[in-house]
């Protein structure tokens, strides 16, 4: 296993992430969930990014068993749904991904959206934190605004939010605020989602060149240069282990810039202050 995999960043409370991740959103086969979670331990992956919407916290949980891998050498994540939100539901939400991860904490708990109960449902995720039940809370997909509302509610501020970011959407302007106030930025998404001809720019093609590495490695690195967790997803194990591969070389300053170049704003996720899709999925489902 490469001891770079275990490189970490330190969150404001102390606790260290991981600075690569596996991300597991829209894996909804059981199987091949397990062979990809399987896969990256084995690569030497140690922190895992699944959400209570993705329905697959259990495959996680699976995975990571037959893994044979110890809890205290994992770092699990997951994430409160739009529908859970508010006080006394999120304590529930917390509790039912506790029973399918097969735990008795989390490691970082998030706000998956900004919805209308976002600041009630902080509350019950800070008590959460407080009885050790989680090691660190955050949020994602929140800007600057909301991360505001909670400052002003005298309230503990988030120690990482989870973004879409990506070389043609860097969100410059909320990684400048999260620095400022010792947030961490954890990018979701972070080779374009699959929608993006990032992976065919010649600008990186040829930084890749140099290094001897692909437009994906070079991408992921770029994130780490700026300092941000990244969780890519994949459940190819050749994807898998070259996506691992990032901490043996380093961008200059020139190749930086030239990654900047690309930026379009161009967002290909969901915008996070939609709020008609917002209001939407805040709606528990007859069979949810």
């Amino acid at each position: 296993m490469g001891e770079a995999l275990l490189d970490s960043y330190e969150l404001y409370n102390g606790v260290k992430i991981p600075k690569l991740g596996l991300g597991v959103f829209l894996m909804k086969d059981e199987e091949e969930l397990v062979e990809a979670v399987k896969t990256a331990v084995e690569v030497g992956y140690r922190h895992f990014d699944t959400a209570k919407i993705y329905e697959n916290e259990q495959y996680v949980a699976r995975g990571l068993k037959e893994a044979g891998i110890p809890r205290k050498d994992v770092f699990i994540t997951s994430k409160v749904w739009n529908y859970d939100q508010g006080y006394e539901q999120t304590k529930i939400a917390f509790q039912e991904s506790l029973d399918k991860l097969e735990t008795d904490y989390l490691d970082l708990y998030l706000i998956h959206w900004a919805a209308p109960k976002f600041v009630e449902t902080w509350k019950a995720m800070i008590e959460l934190y407080e009885a050790g039940k989680i090691h660190a809370i955050g949020v994602s997909n929140f800007q600057i605004h909301h991360l505001e509302e909670l400052k002003n509610q005298g309230l503990m501020q988030p120690m990482i939010n989870q973004i879409e970011t990506h070389p043609e959407f860097p969100q410059n302007e909320l990684h400048e605020y999260m620095k400022a106030n010792g947030i961490l930025h954890e990018a979701w998404g972070p080779l374009g989602q699959g929608k993006s001809e990032l992976l065919k720019s010649p600008v990186l093609k040829d930084i890749g060149q140099k290094y001897f590495k692909t437009p994906a490695q070079v991408i992921l690195r770029w994130h780490l240069e700026r300092g941000e967790v990244v969780i890519p997803k994949s459940v190819h194990a050749d994807r898998i282990k070259e996506n691992s591969e990032l901490f043996d070389f380093s961008l200059t300053e020139e190749d930086m810039e030239e990654i900047a170049g690309l930026n379009t704003e161009t967002r290909y996720g969901s915008d996070p202050d939609d709020q008609e899709r917002i209001k939407e999925t805040s709606i528990r489902p007859k069979d949810a």
